[in-house]
């Protein structure tokens, strides 16, 4: 049974009732950020009941050491982690002299969150009695500022019910913050100065190892009628933390609020010795515009963000919501203004896999961001990888590798391999094709000629050069093998002969000598300079072609289908819907050994090759493939639904490509895979985008040309998008009707519906 408190709502996410079960499950779904820095929806005041309390700033990590029961030569010395950095929202509260706590207080109503999508804020309301009798309601309103992306605010308010009351707030920094996420309990954290200047604070600290200085800072002031007060009562200054104490006597149906600014200057943006001062001009700012100029800038600025992202939805108020939550958290968590950046599979929701990059990046989001942003955001992403080659080259040595091969990391912060379970760190290499796919992709989509010779031509010789050298010949077989691998499916481990790991190593090698003789033809003096940085020679690039043209792939004549590995077949082959539910998720039931020697398949293993390179396949192919491994296929990572999904639409299955749209546009929302509240599946986010523009949309490029193939769940009445497809804004109306195609912006453009040419120009719409 999925959860299902999550109220639908075309534009916010909204929770009504106070439950302490789902407290930390819904720290996660509230969970904000601007690109900069994120936090899960921790209550301001203190609360004793289980939660999980998490701040994070964009490329702050700690290397924490690894933790295995048994090392093995090449293990990464550390995983990084994005950590939990000093929290700046903390506000505790007494009323007459008792804690504000919502794990003490009774009589608990009108208890409401809300997640304004659309304008990029959260708020908290509730009426509460507390231990002392008192009843009061609160309303708390916080937001992380996209306009100015070190700051953050939040507004409390409270109004006592019942009686007058004395209130204090005592705004509160802390650097004493422990990792929910850690292996040894080290101290990520060392704080060297403590200081207050009015009614500002600040805590200057830095990692322990990877010495990032932080100025963690705040402001606060009280407003009660027309009165403000910026002089705090008291200061409160501990070991670890500062704050201040306001106290107001307030009466009986009358509010009080306190505001208070607060985040983070970090030495990666600013001189390390200016950091404090820093903080003050971001702080007179803010504090210039006031909470109100601020939330209005906020307002403005996602506007502008949904105006180009949005996916509108009619007649399906859950898929609404659940697009634009994926959509709203892409954006809160990659902006695209710093190439040093990436997109971890929980963003800034929490700590697994430790906020760090993984294929995910290229495989997924890269088309979400292509396609909202300008190419120069997804050219970033791409310049990311090419500035972290040097890493790759070096990962690849440590494993044996030679001669400039690039083995790029499966986890990284910083270009090095920092991922420590050896079926993974070591076989799952699909990822270096993903990277090489990633770069195809963006010179199809935007025709960007220059990135390939000014950085991506090294990248691809570095990939080409790991695959030519981590395949061998087998003599048995008259081919080349590649042995011990983890495809996609990691319920299987070390298996030989993954077909898409084969097929992409065959792929890599013959994209790679094709952009050669592209950039040997049109940037002859960036061919040069890379052949004499590299050192490639002719005999290597014929090594290439022998080992593409001679590539092994499993197959099965009985099934006739591709296999998706050589002892495939072996297995117990019972489909997925003869499994007893209550054996599901296997994750979570089985041992890791029936798992792995099981037919269940995690996530689209061959069908992710077939998705990839779907023009080299026919359709009757496709759905060959799509019949005999979707029904092993238990959809236990949150990368599976959406290949599937858009598979489905373009084999036409429009009801079972809408199950798995719904499933991967709610998989957070209603929590199916039981983990929510360990934070959001950011990347898989990308993925529900691609299930509605490549499925049910079916925009593909072909042949340099822009095509679509719409189609419409019978459940809507329609749908729209827009995309930027080289300078051009087309938007898409999907109706049951028909579809309309308009250019908002930009020249004329022919593109293919239906494998019909169409023209548009901003004079003749269609």
């Amino acid at each position: 049974m999925n959860q299902d408190y999550i109220q639908p709502n075309p534009w916010s996410i909204i929770e009504e009732d106070f439950d302490k079960e789902r407290v930390k499950s819904s720290e996660s779904l509230f969970s904000i950020g601007n690109g900069a820095m994120g936090q899960r929806a921790n209550f301001e005041e203190s609360y004793s009941g289980p939660t999980f309390q998490g701040s994070y700033i964009g490329g702050v990590y700690y290397p924490d050491k690894t933790r295995v029961g048994w090392w093995k030569n090449g293990y990464p010395e550390y995983f990084a982690k994005v950590i939990n950095a000093p929290n700046w929202i903390g506000i505790d509260v007494e009323i007459d002299g008792t804690p504000l706590d919502l794990a003490t207080c009774s009589n608990i109503k009108n208890f409401k969150r809300e997640l304004n999508m659309k304008e990029g804020w959260y708020r908290r309301n509730f009426v509460a009695t507390t231990p002392n009798k008192i009843e009061i309601e609160v309303v708390a309103t916080r937001f992380l500022s996209l306009s100015h992306d070190e700051v953050g605010a939040i507004q409390f308010e409270i109004t006592p019910l019942n009686s007058n009351a004395e209130i204090v707030f005592k705004p509160y920094i802390d650097a004493g913050i422990t990792n929910e996420d850690s292996n040894w309990d080290d101290k990520f954290w060392n704080t060297t100065d403590i200081s207050c200047d009015k009614n500002r604070a600040f805590i200057e600290s830095h990692t322990m190892k990877t010495h990032f200085k932080v100025c963690t800072f705040m402001q606060a002031h009280l407003v009660y009628g027309d009165a403000v007060n910026e002089t705090p009562d008291t200061l409160n200054e501990k070991e670890l933390s500062i704050g201040f104490e306001f106290h107001q006597n307030v009466k009986k149906g009358e509010k009080v609020s306190l505001v208070k600014f607060g985040g983070y200057t970090v030495d990666r943006n600013h001189d390390a010795d200016k950091l404090k001062q820093t903080a003050n001009q971001a702080l007179d700012q803010v504090s210039s515009l006031g909470f109100d100029g601020l939330l209005k800038a906020q307002k403005k600025a996602w506007a502008q963000i949904w105006e180009m992202s949005d996916i509108h939805i009619e007649g399906d108020v859950k898929a609404q919501q659940g697009i634009r939550f994926n959509i709203f958290q892409l954006n809160q968590t990659y902006t695209g203004t710093d190439s040093r950046l990436n997109i971890g599979p929980k963003g800034f929701t929490g700590e697994k896999y430790g906020g760090s990059t993984y294929w995910d990046t290229e495989a997924y989001c890269l088309p979400f961001y292509m396609a909202t942003k300008n190419q120069e955001v997804a050219r970033k992403l791409l310049k990311y990888r090419y500035n972290h080659l040097e890493k790759a080259i070096e990962n690849a040595e440590k494993l044996g590798f030679k001669n400039g091969a690039a083995l790029y990391p499966m986890v990284t912060m910083n270009g090095e391999e920092c991922h420590n379970e050896w079926e993974i760190t070591f076989e799952e290499i699909h990822r270096n094709g993903a990277i090489a796919y990633a770069i195809y992709n963006y010179t199809k989509y935007t025709q960007d000629h220059s990135y390939i010779p000014e950085m991506g031509l090294e990248v691809l010789i570095g990939i080409a050069r790991f695959w030519q050298q981590r395949v061998n010949w087998s003599e048995h077989r008259k081919k080349y093998v590649m042995l011990g691998v983890t495809g996609p499916n990691e319920y299987e481990n070390n298996v030989n002969n993954n077909w898409y790991t084969n097929y992409l190593a065959k792929w890599c090698l013959e994209y790679a000598l094709e952009q050669l003789e592209q950039v040997q033809q049109n940037h002859p003096d960036d061919y040069k300079r890379v052949l004499e940085k590299t050192k490639l020679t002719n005999d290597e690039t014929g090594l290439w072609k022998k080992v593409a043209a001679h590539m092994y792939f499993p197959y099965s004549e009985e099934h006739g289908v591709y296999l998706q590995q050589d002892g495939f077949l072996d297995k117990d082959l019972v489909r997925v819907a003869d499994l007893d539910k209550k054996e599901r998720p296997i994750n979570q039931h089985w041992s890791w050994d029936r798992i792995l020697r099981s037919p269940y398949i995690k996530q689209a293993d061959t069908l992710q090759g077939f998705y990839f390179f779907e023009d080299h396949f026919t359709e009757q192919e496709l759905e060959k493939h799509f019949d005999f491994y979707e029904p092993f296929t238990v959809h236990e990572s949150s990368l599976s639904p959406c290949v599937h999904s858009v598979q489905a639409a373009k084999l036409g299955r429009m009801e079972q490509a809408y199950t798995f749209y719904l499933r991967t546009s709610r998989l957070d929302l209603d929590d199916y895979n039981k983990e929510v509240e360990e934070g959001l599946h950011i990347t898989s986010m990308a993925g529900t985008w691609m299930s509605i523009v490549e499925g049910f949309g079916g925009m593909r490029v072909k042949d340099g040309k822009l095509s679509f193939a719409p189609k419409i769940p019978e459940q809507w009445n329609s749908y729209s998008f827009k995309i930027n497809f080289r300078d051009r804004i087309l938007k898409v109306t999907v109706t049951q009707a028909g579809t309309r195609f308009d250019i908002d912006e930009g020249e004329a453009i022919t593109i293919m519906v239906n494998d019909e040419p169409v023209t548009l120009s901003n004079q003749d719409q269609k």
